[in-house]
């Protein structure tokens, strides 16, 4: 007989556009996750990951724990 355990994940996945992307402190603004393209990058890349972006072909995420999510809640 196999055993098998389960248990509930405490991480969350965070998608632009879910009521939790965007992050405030009272001053400021921000997503959770994002994006950052090296200067260094060829142009070309750059062009293609903007591509990609603006067509929604690759979309940033952020995962966060439960108590995190529960924490800024009870900041507000």
């Amino acid at each position: 007989m196999i055993n098998i355990t389960t248990s509930k994940s405490s991480l969350r996945t965070i998608r632009q556009g879910d009521d939790k992307w965007l992050l405030r402190d009272g001053f400021t603004t921000a997503p959770r996750a994002g994006f950052e393209i090296d200067q260094k990058c060829p142009r070309e890349y750059k062009l293609i990951l903007q591509t990609c972006i603006k067509h929604g072909w690759l979309k940033p995420i952020a995962n966060v724990k439960d108590h995190e999510l529960f924490w800024e809640e009870l900041q507000k």
